[in-house]
């Protein structure tokens, strides 16, 4: 399947000019997201939406990746009105992953997973989250919480739909996660350098 990237916000709270480009280890926080996506055995094109808001994130990718990654320009006004011009711009009528900007600690394992469990499910669309629980074990504090059946839930910021009824409300599957470093998304200095903290040991195994 094909993916999206949505990099089109102003991204506001971090106060670090556009937020797919700040230095993570030396590193565009977005090439991250890129890079596993790349490397996924699961995901085919990848396209990454952009704005008025995020220029240098259009130069950073088109000087990165060349022609092997796609940028779509949208208004940058609503998440959902991006993401439907943009999928209907690259004409995706099949399952797609949508997928925030801001995840630098997602990987190709964990992605090709995500896709493995949706094609199980049976569901035109499946939303990932974690168990609320699990943020407050690690000191996280997410901005949305959900209730589902009784459990609080936090989405990640990682969706499959189906494009082909991109316009239409989709019968949905939530699969869950125990996993805290898929929720990591960097919206303030601390959040920038906990992926940091962990991205260095990743490294030095």
């Amino acid at each position: 399947m094909d993916a999206f990237i949505m990099a089109g916000g102003q991204g506001l709270r971090l106060g670090m000019d556009e937020k797919p480009c700040v230095d993570l280890l030396g590193k565009p926080m977005i090439c991250y997201v890129v890079d596993a996506l790349e490397e996924s055995e699961s995901i085919g094109d990848v396209y990454v939406t952009v704005s008025p808001f995020t220029p240098h994130t259009e130069r950073v990718v088109q000087n990165c990746y060349g022609g092997n990654v796609k940028t779509i320009d949208t208004a940058g006004d609503n998440y959902v009105g991006d993401m439907v011009y943009a999928v209907e711009q690259a004409k995706v009528a099949e399952p797609l992953m949508v997928i925030m900007s801001d995840l630098p600690l997602i990987t190709a394992g964990r992605i090709d997973s995500i896709v493995e469990e949706y094609y199980r499910c049976g569901k035109p669309s499946m939303s990932v989250f974690i168990p609320l629980s699990l943020c407050k074990k690690i000191g996280l504090r997410p901005d949305t919480v959900f209730n589902w059946s009784g459990n609080l839930i936090v989405p990640t910021g990682i969706n499959i739909l189906d494009g082909s009824k991109i316009r239409e409300e989709q019968e949905y599957y939530n699969y869950l996660l125990e996993d805290p470093e898929v929720a990591l998304n960097v919206n303030t200095a601390e959040d920038l350098q906990r992926c940091t903290d962990i991205l260095e040991k990743r490294q030095n195994k």
